[in-house]
């Protein structure tokens, strides 16, 4: 029994799976395998000191038992947002998808997707890029295809994260990817986020019904809680009755040509000076301040989040766009690429007032 005991004792633990990219400015990335997530962005105020400005879990084993409540981090597909009724069609031929919100399926559908599954690190070199890559069988969700979908990270000099998203079918599918990271600029577990300010590149708004599914319609958002165009405090009209008491889970649509790497969006944290600029090809952004946290999960810093303490700012293409025609199309064929590339660039601000720029 001593043997026993003296065995397991020694035995050696799990290797920890935690990837850490490197800028020279004082940044890093980490990353895990499962769900290509990332579970930790470091960077300096504008007094030089280090926080991590994701919320996450202690430990990369907490993701493989909870990523489906809040997906930190993780990559979102097969579908990231709402498909209505759980199916849409191709070609004519219907794809029944499994309904996991209500009769609609979300990011995808059923309780597996990507950020459930065990990604191929197929390259990682310099300390500053890791690339991550998946084969989803045919049927995966229900959706058509054997899919390739690789997703490049690589940690710019100047403190900007690239994330370069490409796939491939085998057979006519419907793909929409994004990345669910939870930003708080004043660092996680510092609670609310609802202080920072938020611009979008934005005049219209999606307009959704009472399950956030696309009515196929646009709102001009001036004179509304949605308008973002300038600078506005997150908080600032979170209480207002058309938010429906959860805060913000809506979709704009940018001002650009679909396609085009732009600037989109800016997040700016008054007290710390930290600021986060998205560029991105993608039409289309899901902001959701995490009005479904539920107060039982806590982070890296020991602090238990709740609603409010992060927003997603989630670049991909409109929910529920195969019943849309007027949307950008999803439809993804043999022989096509998809690509979307992501940039997100960190910075200070000596500012505590926003201009509109």
């Amino acid at each position: 029994m001593l043997l026993l005991l003296l065995a397991a004792a020694t035995a050696p633990t799990p290797a920890d799976p935690t990837i850490t990219l490197r800028s020279g400015k004082g940044m890093a990335v980490r990353l895990i395998p499962q769900g290509a997530i990332v579970t930790a962005i470091e960077v300096p105020d504008r007094t030089g000191r280090v926080a991590n400005v994701v919320l996450g879990y202690p430990r990369a084993a907490d993701y493989r038992t909870k990523i489906r409540k809040n997906g930190f981090g993780a990559t979102i597909g097969r579908y990231a947002g709402r498909i209505a009724g759980a199916r849409f069609a191709i070609d004519g031929r219907t794809v029944s998808l499994v309904a996991n919100d209500g009769a609609n399926a979300l990011h995808g559908g059923g309780p597996f997707g990507f950020d459930t599954a065990d990604w191929r690190v197929s390259r990682r070199s310099g300390g500053d890029r890791a690339t991550f890559t998946l084969v989803s069988p045919d049927g995966f969700q229900n959706f058509p295809g054997r899919l390739t979908v690789t997703v490049r990270y690589r940690l710019a000099a100047d403190n900007a994260l690239h994330i370069d998203y490409t796939a491939r079918t085998t057979r006519p599918t419907a793909l929409n990817i994004t990345n669910h990271s939870y930003f708080n600029l004043a660092g996680e577990g510092s609670g609310s986020v609802f202080g920072q300010w938020l611009q979008l590149k934005a005049a219209q708004a999606i307009v959704t019904d009472a399950g956030g599914i696309p009515t196929g319609a646009l709102a001009p958002v001036a004179d509304t809680p949605m308008d973002f165009r300038c600078p506005r405090r997150i908080g600032e009209r979170i209480a207002s009755p058309v938010l429906k008491g959860r805060g913000y889970n809506h979709a704009w649509l940018f001002d650009k040509p679909v396609g085009t790497l732009a600037p989109v969006a800016r997040l700016i944290d008054p007290a710390s000076g930290r600021t986060l600029t998205i560029e991105t090809t993608e039409p289309s952004v899901q902001v959701y301040t995490g009005g479904y946290i539920d107060g039982s999960d806590a982070g890296p810093s020991g602090h238990v989040y709740q609603p409010g303490d992060g927003v997603a700012l989630e670049m991909q293409h409109v929910s529920d766009s195969p019943h849309h025609p007027q949307f950008p199309t999803t439809i993804l064929r043999p022989g096509q690429t998809y690509r979307q590339t992501t940039i997100w660039r960190f910075g200070t601000d000596g500012t505590e007032s926003p201009s509109c720029r």
